[in-house]
């Protein structure tokens, strides 16, 4: 059922079916009205993306990070 085409008389005839193999088999339907495709169905992905790592490889450090600066800042004053 990867990528099937379905028509929206079809779907309405069907539905709880094709919800329940697009769940089941993780693949997708293409909606068709009149024979052009409106719509696609598509599993819902369960778990929700992390926040942790998401920056990975956009940081690029050009020195030393840990040393202190010789700069005094405003709050020490």
């Amino acid at each position: 059922m990867d990528n099937e085409t379905i028509s929206t008389s079809e779907l309405k005839a069907r539905c709880s079916r094709v919800m329940r193999d697009v769940v089941s088999k993780r693949s997708s339907v293409i909606v068709t009205l009149r024979g052009r495709p409106i719509a696609k169905i598509v599993p819902l992905d369960e778990t929700p993306a992390s926040l942790f790592g998401y920056a990975k490889g956009s940081v690029k450090i050009l020195d030393d990070i840990i040393e202190p600066i010789d700069v005094e800042w405003e709050a020490s004053r």
